[in-house]
């Protein structure tokens, strides 16, 4: 043994068995070292025959991964037939003859395995423009963006839509507004004075249209989910996001929607077509749900105002009186008071009043019924509608309109039901939030169009709290916050501050038509989701919902950064790396643009 350059005065037998024993014990450490870093490179795997193994480095810093990055080899996606420029994977119509007719449970997610998964990028109808930029969108947009005349030719009366030259025109008429959405909106505030002053923030709207609705609350700071399925009205939602409107396809049939229970201030349906009063009232029992505690139901159309409308529904009074008294019956049943009604327009108010849930509990006939306890009321994705009641715990009561903050104050105050969150408490959120002012500041300094016009339709595809959301809501934007189906369930939180958003599994396509975002942004979804999904379907899904010309920011471990990179590079997309605003190594920033291109069996 050597110590400071000199003998030591230790036996030389000793000498050598220490030495032996020394080497014996470095060796073991460095094998064991060895393996430990195989075991990490196999946590996520991708696919396993474009994956290039590597092992760990024997001494790392603690600045820089410890773990070389992945690779993959480079690919380089085909172009899909133009007969899918408006595909939509797990919406699709020529699928819908594998499933039931029941309830029309056919217009559900069904997505496709991955088997039948397309491998290519879905080209732009011919003739595509970028966008009209926000706020001219909500009145117009490019026809060849949306080429789709059904609504126009069977609508015209209504005016909904009205092409004019290479344009579409909105005028903000409906089935149940021939004045003007703006004229049907301000009835409906003398109705509910709580959508003035910043009570009601978030809606709802089942089977939208062309979101005419959602789109005049937005001057009224009220945020709105507009909901339709894909059926023969031909591209509702598609419609609803070129104008810039927040919309996804959805519908209420058979599967709760991707929504936590008690989140909306409102829900809204004119003239929706849903059969509120069939198979037992289910539908109205999935609105109860989703409404918070003091929340508003708002009906247009039949039933209301039988007594003067009977004759241009094409049916009788009776009928027509015997349905309202139906609906009314229903919505007593589940713990709505009547708010209030004039002409058209009806509103019920969801109680948040205990003693109600109580007789309900009590009365062992009574239908519905009161929810089991085992029943989780936040379980939304592909979990079956169920015949009873959410009842609101008194948390969930302390989270009811008249309880929460008026907006925007309630953006920055920390909900009770943040507790519900594994390790969620109010200064954990405050502390996101900040963290993420300081990275959205940085964001535009990599992304200069952030926060101006180009941009308008965002979606943060692996939200904890919304705080992405909100340092930008001074900005003409507005956000999709995505809850991965797979983590904690934060949603709700996200809701509470008066932010809209959905649950998800990115293993699957999202419910929206290609070409309606102008930003993606995703933090850590492939280091959380990876062994899950494979990286290239996510990112061929990131392609599909992408409008040519917008934009992603990947802020991702530099462990995929390699493999990202390659992958992006195959979907035509220019990007560039860019340090996180703190510059480490761990972790990297990648924006990205996505290029406006055709197919090659179109004229441009």
């Amino acid at each position: 043994m050597m110590k400071n350059g000199k003998q030591s005065s230790q036996p030389e037998k000793g000498s050598s068995r220490i030495l032996s024993l020394t080497v014996l014990f470095i060796a073991l450490c460095g094998f064991s070292f060895y393996l430990g870093g195989m075991f990490c490179s196999e946590r996520v795997k991708i696919e396993a025959n474009d994956v290039t193994s590597t092992t760990t480095k024997a001494v790392a810093s603690p600045m820089k991964p410890t773990v070389s990055p992945l690779q993959i080899k480079s690919v380089s996606f085909p172009e899909c037939s133009s007969e899918l420029q408006d595909y939509t994977p797990c919406t699709d119509p020529k699928r819908w003859k594998r499933y039931g007719v029941h309830r029309l449970s056919f217009l559900e997610r069904h997505c496709p395995p991955v088997y039948e998964k397309n491998e290519c990028l879905i080209p732009p109808p011919d003739g595509y423009k970028p966008p009209i930029r926000w706020p001219k969108s909500r009145d117009q947009c490019w026809y060849k963006n949306v080429p789709y005349d059904w609504i126009n030719k069977q609508k015209s009366n209504q005016h909904w839509l009205k092409k004019e030259g290479d344009k579409f025109h909105f005028p903000g008429g409906g089935t149940m507004f021939p004045r003007g959405v703006s004229h049907y909106v301000d009835e409906m505030q003398d109705l509910i004075p709580e959508m003035k002053d910043g009570t009601v923030r978030t809606a709802i709207d089942t089977g939208c249209g062309v979101a005419s609705w959602g789109g005049d609350l937005l001057d009224r700071g009220i945020l709105t989910i507009s909901l339709a399925p894909r059926d023969n009205h031909e591209a509702q939602v598609q419609f609803a996001l070129e104008r810039g409107i927040p919309a996804i396809l959805g519908v209420i049939s058979t599967q709760r929607l991707p929504f936590p229970s008690n989140s909306f201030d409102m829900a809204h349906c004119s003239r929706c077509l849903i059969p509120w009063t069939e198979f037992g009232g289910i539908y109205l029992l999935e609105i109860h749900r989703i409404v918070r505690p003091g929340g508003f139901w708002v009906l247009s159309g039949p039933p209301v105002n039988y007594n003067r409308r009977w004759r241009g529904w094409n049916t009788t009074m009776e009928d027509q009186k015997s349905d309202y008294n139906k609906l009314q019956s229903l919505l007593t049943s589940m713990c709505f008071k009547k708010y209030a009604q004039k002409d058209d327009i009806a509103v019920w108010q969801k109680l948040s009043d205990k003693s109600c849930y109580d007789k309900i509990a009590k009365n062992m006939e009574a239908y519905p019924p009161k929810c089991d306890d085992s029943i989780e009321p936040d379980s939304a994705w592909y979990t079956p509608l169920r015949p009873c009641v959410v009842a609101p715990t008194a948390k969930v009561k302390n989270s009811g309109l008249g309880s929460i903050p008026k907006w925007p104050e309630r953006l920055n105050v920390a909900p009770e039901r943040i507790s519900d969150v594994h390790g969620g408490s109010a200064s954990g959120l405050k502390h996101d939030d900040g963290k993420w002012k300081n990275r959205v500041k940085h964001y535009k300094k990599v992304l200069p169009a952030l926060g101006t016009d180009k941009i308008r339709n965002v979606m943060d595809m692996n939200t904890v709290y919304g705080g992405f959301a909100a340092a930008l809501v001074k900005d003409p934007v507005w956000v999709m916050n995505v809850v991965s189906s797979y983590s904690a369930n934060t949603l709700p939180v996200v809701f509470d501050r008066g932010l809209i958003g959905t649950y998800h599994d990115w293993c699957e396509a999202f419910s929206t038509y290609p070409r309606t975002y102008d930003l993606l942004h995703l933090d850590s979804l492939f280091t959380l989701e990876s062994h899950r999904c494979e990286m290239k379907y996510v990112l061929l899904e990131m392609d599909r919902i992408l409008r040519p010309g917008g934009y992603v920011i990947m802020r991702e471990s530099s462990y995929f950064m390699d493999a990202i990179t390659m992958l992006a590079k195959g979907t035509r997309w220019n990007c560039r790396r860019e340090e996180t605003e703190y510059a480490v190594e761990s972790e990297k920033i990648l924006v990205c643009q996505k290029k406006l291109w055709f197919s090659s069996n179109q004229t441009s």
